[in-house]
């Protein structure tokens, strides 16, 4: 209401300051620009910091003026520390506005002058700029621009803060910016370090809060300023954007973001890892992404081979787990930081998503699923297998299945055919049995991966025995089941001639195996095999075989050699 009625006294002035002698009987004011907004106007006991120009009414000559000075003047309203007439005439200016005020001399310095400067009865006129207005009542002011729908926590005393701002005078003009630098700046909250206007300004703020923090003179750099940037008793403006806070007493902290059904080992110490990770800064700012290069994050667990806080973080998971941890800078780059990629005093926020883990001393795990009732005849090294199967990443990714292939697979135990937890996988199968095979890496494809198969992948297997053709020792193309005929050339002579044919020793070879007596080598054409047979012995190569030519049966003999079949 105050500041109303001054308004219209001033309007008042505009019109009637001048008496029927033509002389001016108050202050004359021309507000001749004025800012769109004004929070606030000058009131008795205000500090003001202002420019002028000072001049004659009468012929318009210069006498004083702060901007020749190059220093604005600062002083108190409405107590008598002014001429009459500019205790007057400042009343209820804007920052930022421009007013003449022209003052009569019984409200300057009246019949007697000043200094040889001002002569008696002069009257004034001053264009005035008002820079700044403060009152020692004054406090900090905030006004939050924007603020985060979700604030977990604001920053209290003690706290390390990491902010963006831009400063400015009360009347605009900027005195210095972090953006500029393209920088934070970063700094304790409480313990003094900055001026206490921020001290106070920057409590309460949540990470990705913006605020305009106002601070009065008293507050910030007082009657000395700072450098040639801010002048003395200025009033602070500083556009904040809270890009960090952590206190050093901080931990870890987890947030368990999906948990998979059935975890029955969690990630322990001394555990090799593999997980995808995204990396960003508290205000949302990536850094770093695994996915982006598409290949997981792999290391130890607990042996330092990755930032402290991760460490840590990285034990009691679950294959699958999705977490977000947040780790305090004394827990990952501190101070330091690493190059442009995290800035000093950075807190970390990683979404993970573990793919696998296991233990270099870990086994193959074996799981049957369905066994069938008969399971007396199993596989076992040396044997023709055929068996469908899905091998997949722990994360459930597929990598191969026999399903996109016309017919299962097939492959001879023993032969290093497959990898060997697979080949453990399929040992001692039954046709029908299914089992769910765990094959770490090191009994996998190792560091190195596979066509496909990523370094360092733990497999999961699905695996069906379909078939199963019991096998002969490695170097044998035919082994006996039991005691083969006591007199072989006469049971293998059908016809007594004395001699026997390639049609006669394949004949009989087949009876045997009919019979169950003996075995051909498993995945191998009978007719090649029997052939080659027939060819070793077949001594002199006349196309017969004769009783003196076939290889005499010993016991144990064709084992230990691994040549003679028969």
């Amino acid at each position: 209401m105050e500041r109303a009625k001054l308004s219209l006294l001033f309007a008042l002035h505009a019109v009637t300051v001048v008496c029927s002698g033509g002389l001016l009987v108050d202050v004359v004011v021309d507000r001749y620009e004025i800012p769109k907004y004004c929070p606030r106007e000058v009131e008795t006991e205000d500090f003001i910091r202002y420019h002028f120009n000072g001049s004659f009414y009468t012929d318009g000559k210069k006498f004083d003026s702060s901007h020749d000075r190059g220093k604005a003047f600062i002083s108190q309203v409405g107590l008598g520390r002014l001429i009459t007439g500019m205790d007057r005439g400042l009343q209820g200016m804007c920052v930022g506005e421009r007013r003449r005020i022209t003052i009569p001399p019984h409200l300057a310095y009246g019949s007697i002058g000043t200094g040889g400067v001002i002569p008696p009865d002069a009257v004034l006129v001053y264009d005035v700029l008002l820079l700044d207005v403060w009152n020692a009542e004054d406090k900090v002011e905030i006004r939050t621009i924007s603020k985060p729908s979700s604030c977990n926590r604001t920053t209290a005393s003690s706290d390390f803060i990491r902010y963006h701002y831009n400063g400015t005078l009360l009347s605009g003009e900027a005195f210095d910016s972090s953006h500029s630098r393209n920088a934070t700046y970063d700094t304790y909250l409480g313990q003094g370090d900055i001026i206490k206007g921020m001290d106070e300004g920057l409590l309460g703020m949540c990470v990705g809060e913006r605020r305009i923090v106002i601070v009065p003179p008293f507050l910030a750099y007082g009657e000395t300023g700072s450098g040639t940037l801010v002048p003395p008793q200025a009033t602070l403006v500083f556009d904040v954007l809270l890009v960090d806070v952590f206190n050093p007493k901080d931990d870890l902290i987890v947030e368990v973001k999906e948990v998979p059904d059935g975890c029955t080992r969690r990630s322990a110490v001394g555990d090799y890892i593999r997980y995808h990770y995204n990396g960003s800064f508290q205000d949302g700012t990536a850094f770093d992404s695994s996915y982006q290069r598409n290949s997981t994050y792999n290391t130890y667990i607990g042996l330092g081979y990755v930032i402290q806080g991760m460490d840590k973080a990285l034990q009691g998971l679950c294959v699958g787990e999705k977490r977000r941890i947040t780790i305090p800078p004394h827990l990952a780059y501190g101070e330091t930081g690493v190059g442009e990629l995290i800035p000093s005093s950075a807190v970390l926020v990683f979404d993970i998503h573990v793919i696998d883990f296991h233990n270099p001393k870990d086994p193959v795990q074996i799981k049957v699923i369905h066994k069938p009732e008969d399971c007396s005849l199993t596989s076992e090294a040396d044997d023709l297998i055929q068996y469908r199967y899905n091998c997949s990443l722990m994360d459930g990714t597929l990598l191969y299945s026999s399903d996109h292939f016309d017919s299962p697979s097939f492959t001879t135990l023993g032969a290093d055919k497959v990898i060997p937890g697979l080949e453990k996988g399929l040992r001692g199968m039954c046709v029908g049995e299914r089992r769910e095979v765990v094959v770490p890496p090191h009994w996998g494809h190792g560091e190195n991966g596979a066509g496909g198969v990523p370094r360092s992948a733990v497999l999961f297997f699905q695996l069906e025995l379909v078939e199963l053709q019991k096998g002969v020792p490695e170097g044998f193309m035919f082994v006996w089941l039991g005691d083969g005929p006591d007199a072989l050339f006469p049971a293998m002579d059908l016809n007594g001639d004395k001699e026997v044919l390639l049609e006669e020793f394949s004949a009989f070879i087949r009876l045997q195996v009919e019979e169950g007596k003996g075995r051909l080598r498993p995945g191998v054409d009978p007719d090649s095999i029997i052939r080659d047979m027939f060819n070793n012995q077949d001594q002199n190569k006349d196309g017969k075989v004769t009783e003196d030519e076939l290889s005499p049966r010993e016991d144990d003999k064709a084992e230990k050699t691994g040549r003679d079949e028969l």
